[in-house]
């Protein structure tokens, strides 16, 4: 395996210690360039002291790679003197609900307008405080919304659907209909999560926004989130709220194996055993979603 297959498998198995001593070993290979490159690609932190430094946080990633790493910024902050985050402006809001955090600047494609001595990718924060799978654990909750009325007063289970992840990796998208069966199950009320999604036909009740501040009001008022690998998971992940997540065969070493994440201590992954077919997964999903209504019941 290449040192980045290594590194994968070591955090996929949760063997931290491992990833971390492979990353040491590619820190002290790196140059002096930081900023070259697609933003995503770019590594930034070469092992600067932390300690009592300005630190700038770069979010060069996804929105839902920020929300999962942000939960480091109390750590960091109890040895930094201060912290800036340098965020996707639709993430302000959210991690402006964060008090761990000094400040916070809207990303662009210019330079940013902040003094640091450090700067570090938020995905690479993990690596700079080397955590391990129990300070990983302790962090859930770190956000918190007041739940939003619900849109439907029917007694049942409520809960939250969101299928499609982007055009970017379509692999981790279902279609909605495959979905469709679970509105259908007794006491089960499904909301779509999803701005603009085409609901004709739909047994699905619309409940979408495109703040993501809203969705999580939205999301905290419902009984259960099913999501697949998108920003939703971890964002109702953070809030410490039941999600279930759908999984393709192939899933990111952030997901590990088996049908719980150390990340998310109260998500259940459901995984593809075949690539493409989410028949099985989704039956695992009813099934559950039965169970789980019978229990709400009692």
């Amino acid at each position: 395996m290449t040192p980045g297959q290594q590194w994968a498998a070591a955090m996929r198995s949760r063997d931290f210690d491992r990833a971390w001593e492979l990353s040491d070993r590619v820190l002290r290979e790196l140059d002096d360039q930081k900023h070259v490159g697609p933003r995503h690609l770019q590594q930034i932190w070469r092992g600067e002291r932390l300690e009592n430094a300005r630190v700038l946080v770069r979010c060069y990633h996804g929105l839902g790679d920020a929300i999962q790493f942000i939960r480091f910024a109390e750590p960091l902050r109890k040895i930094a003197r201060e912290v800036t985050v340098w965020c996707q402006p639709e993430l302000q809001g959210l991690l402006r609900r964060i008090p761990h955090i000094d400040r916070i600047l809207p990303l662009h494609d210019g330079a940013v307008d902040a003094t640091f001595d450090v700067d570090i990718e938020i995905m690479e924060l993990a690596y700079a405080l080397r955590v391990d799978a129990a300070s990983i654990a302790e962090t859930v909750p770190y956000l918190s919304f007041s739940a939003a009325p619900l849109r439907s007063k029917r007694s049942g289970l409520h809960v939250g659907a969101i299928w499609s992840a982007g055009a970017w990796d379509s692999r981790r998208s279902v279609r909605r209909q495959l979905l469709e069966p679970l509105g259908s199950l007794p006491g089960v009320h499904v909301y779509s999560l999803h701005p603009g999604a085409d609901l004709r036909g739909s047994s699905f009740i619309d409940w979408s926004s495109p703040s993501i501040e809203t969705l999580a009001q939205r999301m905290a008022a419902l009984d259960l989130v099913l999501t697949v690998d998108t920003m939703s998971a971890h964002l109702a992940g953070a809030m410490g709220l039941r999600v279930w997540t759908l999984l393709h065969s192939e899933a990111d070493w952030r997901w590990g194996t088996g049908s719980r994440c150390v990340w998310y201590p109260t998500m259940r992954l459901y995984r593809q055993t075949s690539a493409g077919d989410w028949t099985a997964p989704v039956r695992e999903v009813a099934d559950a979603m039965a169970e789980l209504t019978v229990r709400t019941r009692t």
